[in-house]
C-alpha cells in the first residue's frame, strides 16, 4: 500500500503477480479510502486479511498527513497478522513501474510536494537510483535534468522545468510490491517502514504563546 502522493493505492501480490489491486487519487481523503480500498482488494481476491504473510508500505518521501495513514495501518497489520512489514521509496516504485511500461534509463521521478516543489531522484535504471530523494523548486533543478525524461505528477505540473514528463503519474501499489519481491528475492535487504518526509510538517506548536490563568 501506499499514500505518500494524492493516490491511495493498495495491492494484493502472490510472490509472483497482482491478483487484486486498487487505486484511488484523492490527495485529502486518506485516511477515508485507504481501508475502504483493502476491503475492496480482499474481496475481489477472494481472500482474508489473515492469509496476508508480508506488507509493503511505501514510505514516501511525501506529505506529512497522507503518508502517516499508510505507514501505521501498515505497522497496524504488521502487529495484528504478526507478519513483516517493509518499507520502500515511493520513488523507486514509480521508477519501477516506468521500466516495466518500457522506459528506459537514466532518467529522473518528481512527484508534487505542493508549496510549489517538487519531491524527487535521479535513476540510472528502472532499479537503480543514483542518490538521495530531495525536495527542490523545479527551476532549480531543471538544468541538472535538462535532457531527461522525468517520470511522475510533478513533470507534469512543472512542463517548463520537465518538457519530457512521462507517466505513470502516481504510484501503483503493484509495482512496490513486485519491486520489493523482486529485492527480497535477492537477498536485499528493504527500508524500515519509517516515514521520509524531507521537510518538517506545516503544523507546529508556537515558539511563544501566552499561558492563562484564571484570576
Amino acid at each position: 500500500m501506499d499514500t505518500a502522493t494524492p493516490a491511495v493505492t493498495v495491492a494484493l501480490y502472490d510472490g509472483a503477480s497482482v491478483i487484486a489491486s486498487s487505486g484511488q487519487v484523492d490527495a485529502r481523503r486518506h485516511g477515508e479510502l485507504l481501508m475502504p480500498a483493502v476491503d475492496r482488494v480482499l474481496a475481489e481476491a477472494g481472500v482474508k486479511l489473515d492469509a496476508v504473510t508480508g506488507v509493503v508500505v511505501g514510505v514516501g518521501p511525501g506529505p506529512y498527513t497522507g503518508l502517516r495513514v499508510g505507514l501505521v495501518t501498515a505497522a497496524t497489520f504488521g502487529s495484528a497478522l504478526s507478519v513483516p512489514v517493509h518499507g520502500l521509496c515511493t520513488l523507486d516504485g514509480l521508477a519501477y513501474a516506468a521500466g516495466q511500461g518500457g522506459l528506459e534509463g537514466p532518467f529522473a521521478v518528481a512527484t508534487d510536494a505542493r508549496r510549489k516543489e517538487v519531491y524527487w531522484a535521479r535513476y540510472e535504471d528502472a532499479r537503480t537510483r543514483t542518490g538521495d530523494p530531495a525536495v527542490d523548486r523545479p527551476a532549480d533543478i531543471a538544468e541538472a535534468l535538462a535532457g531527461l525524461p522525468v517520470v511522475g505528477a510533478g513533470a507534469v505540473l512543472y512542463p517548463e522545468a520537465f518538457p519530457d514528463a512521462r507517466g505513470p503519474e502516481h504510484v501503483a501499489a503493484g509495482a512496490l510490491a513486485a519491486l520489493a519481491a523482486e529485492r527480497l528475492a535477492a537477498g536485499q535487504e528493504l527500508l524500515e517502514p519509517q516515514p521520509l518526509y524531507l521537510r518538517r510538517p506545516d503544523a507546529q506548536v508556537p515558539k511563544n504563546y501566552k499561558v492563562v490563568t484564571p484570576k
